[in-house]
């Protein structure tokens, strides 16, 4: 069945497929002690996975990662992304072999070339993103398989580097990707795709087309997808939506370009969004002129970039994340509270 099909089909009550594996986002935006309650309540509830994504300037995700490790015993733990620009592939592989003894197996890497603008603010050239990532996958498996490194490549170089223990496994690594040949590479190479938020399901559904091709041309099974969204949950589902609005515009104003010359990635997203172009811009102007985002984003944001309503509203609404490829659905909960309720069985 096509992605187009099973919407269809989910919209006239024809079928109800499984909901992707849930997990938890957290950030380097959040309390560290925070975040490990959010991490116990994601365990107590049942969900997959604990992700942590990583931005310039935010706290560090590694500490608090490691620290949510020790406080569960079988959520996977996951950081998605880590960028090579401000950490060097062997320290990632130093890094990462630390916190899957912390987990005890548990870890998953998220590589990706990191939101460019704050990078560069640190003085720092990525100006070959996919090719930096691709030279650290390689670098990092190695590391991990306890080879000695000798490279000579376009980004990095390396003279018999060779960790000083031999990690107990390979931790599957994911790649970050949005354009297209950081979707064919991430299919060439990775265990996964990490999706960023304020992603549609209809770009994800095209996303994994291209990574699913680029993988079975290189012989290689498909990559899991893990997605990010943010997400609102409560008993009374109007006011989740208020909340989830709030949450999609402080997105919308932090990753589009105050003017109207947006990058290939953002007009992607725009035409996969459902939303046309004009309305789009419009909400983004009234947003930026500080007008209060429930009265400016109607449902078809909600619809587009995240998951909001009563328990049983956001299971259906997660199902069509899974019938766009979407393996592992992570959520941005605001509280242990809404953690529990969608861990909670029978849908309220």
């Amino acid at each position: 069945m096509t992605v187009a099909a099973g919407w269809a089909a989910l919209n006239g009550r024809q079928l109800t497929p499984a909901l992707p594996e849930i997990g938890l986002r957290l950030s380097g935006a959040l309390d560290p002690h925070h975040c490990v309650a959010m991490a116990k309540a994601a365990e107590d509830a049942g969900l997959a996975s604990v992700w942590f994504a990583e931005n310039p300037f935010q706290r560090g995700v590694l500490a608090t990662a490691g620290a949510c490790a020790l406080a569960t015993a079988r959520v996977r733990i996951g950081v998605g992304v880590v960028n090579p620009y401000t950490r060097h592939p062997v320290q990632i592989a130093m890094d990462f072999a630390a916190l899957d003894e912390l987990g005890n197996g548990r870890a998953v890497l998220g590589v990706g070339s990191g939101i460019a603008p704050p990078i560069a603010r640190m003085g720092v050239i990525n100006d070959r993103p996919v090719t930096a990532v691709r030279e650290t996958i390689d670098i990092v498996r190695r590391l991990f398989a306890g080879d000695s490194v000798t490279v000579r490549g376009r980004v990095f170089s390396l003279d018999r580097a060779r960790l000083d223990f031999r990690p107990k496994r390979q931790p599957p690594i994911y790649m970050a990707a949005g354009s297209e040949r950081a979707l064919r590479t991430c299919g060439e190479i990775a265990d996964g795709l990490v999706v960023s938020n304020m992603t549609p399901p209809r770009l994800t559904a095209r996303m994994v087309e291209i990574v699913a091709e680029a993988a079975a041309k290189a012989g290689r099974p498909s990559p899991r997808v893990a997605q990010y969204a943010p997400c609102a949950i409560g008993a009374d589902g109007e006011a989740a939506r208020r909340i989830v609005k709030r949450m999609i515009a402080e997105a919308l104003t932090l990753l589009w370009p105050a003017g109207d010359d947006w990058p290939r990635r953002r007009e992607a997203v725009v035409a996969e969004s459902g939303i046309p172009r004009p309305d789009f811009a419009a909400a983004l102007a009234r947003l930026r002129r500080g007008e209060d985002a429930t009265a400016v984003l109607d449902e078809r944001f909600v619809a587009a970039f995240a998951i909001a309503g009563t328990p049983a509203e956001c299971r259906r609404q997660a199902a069509f994340y899974r019938t766009a490829g979407v393996d592992e659905l992570a959520l941005s909960f605001s509280s242990t509270e809404e953690v529990a309720l969608f861990g909670k069985p029978g849908g309220e």
